[in-house]
């Protein structure tokens, strides 16, 4: 291969594939669609006309990208495309995935914030972003937090399945006496706000909002949570603590491939 070839090749790599750009284009129709589409419809939402749609939709079926009904002759994304889909999802790593979002997210409010996960023994801190105004608490990596007094541990508690937090609730209560009916009353003012919050339960003030991330298949993955000193720290749904924390668990929830849940996502 000659200087010359190489130049060309290299201008082609960097000039792109315009045809794949476009049945990118094609396969971008599909996203948020409620079904499968009519011919007409891909064509208009990938901007292009009929005839050339459908070529680009013949090779796409071809692939296994895009399947055809053969009564309804509506379009659809195939086989491959779902198993493309899900293995990008597999790829993606929520820890990897919040750090920006937590550095934002104490940034915006000058609040340290965490990130825990569900691990042996409960919620565990697996990221934690320190505020140039810290709050003194006993929390670091690898903390476990409890379910029925802090924040973090409302929001497991909320959206956990019940099954996998029964017994962890059960120790808490015989230790705590906190009786059925207010742990109901957690759960119920959780969902009703898409928040876990304390005000001064876990710690003498520290006031804290959390709030659930979910992942392509609608699980509860991991909780965002910010802390500050109680009295200057709102943890009112309408407060600014508690709508940041909101805005980055649904976009990382969005990241992730899920659908925020609970009043905040709605």
């Amino acid at each position: 291969m000659t200087a010359l070839d190489d130049e060309t090749e290299e201008k082609g790599l960097q000039s792109g594939v315009q045809s794949v750009e476009t049945a990118a284009r094609v396969l971008a129709a599909f996203i948020g669609a409620p079904g499968a589409l009519p011919l007409k419809s891909v064509a208009a939402a990938a901007g292009m006309s009929g005839g050339k749609a459908h070529r680009y939709l013949v090779s796409l079926c071809r692939a296994g990208l895009v399947e055809q009904d053969s009564e309804t002759q509506r379009y659809d994304l195939g086989g491959l495309a779902l198993r493309v889909g899900l293995a990008a999802l597999a790829r993606l790593d929520v820890v990897r995935l919040a750090a920006p979002v937590l550095v934002d997210l104490r940034d915006r409010l000058n609040e340290t914030v965490a990130l825990a996960v569900w691990g042996e023994s409960g919620p565990t801190v697996v990221r934690w972003e320190e505020s140039t105004r810290p709050v003194t608490v006993n929390v670091r990596i690898g903390s476990t937090l409890p379910l029925l007094v802090s924040a973090t541990g409302r929001t497991f508690l909320t959206w956990m399945p019940e099954h996998r937090t029964a017994a962890l609730v059960a120790r808490e209560q015989a230790l705590s006496g906190v009786n059925d009916a207010a742990v109901a009353d957690f759960r119920a003012n959780a969902r009703a706000t898409g928040l876990g919050t304390v005000d001064g339960a876990l710690l003498p003030g520290v006031a804290a909002v959390s709030a659930p991330v979910f992942d392509h298949k609608g699980d509860l993955i991991a909780a965002i949570t910010a802390l500050g000193h109680q009295g200057a720290f709102s943890v009112a749904v309408d407060g600014d603590p508690a709508q940041a924390v909101l805005d980055a668990a649904h976009g990382l929830t969005r990241r992730l491939g899920g659908k925020p849940s609970g009043r905040g996502g709605q």
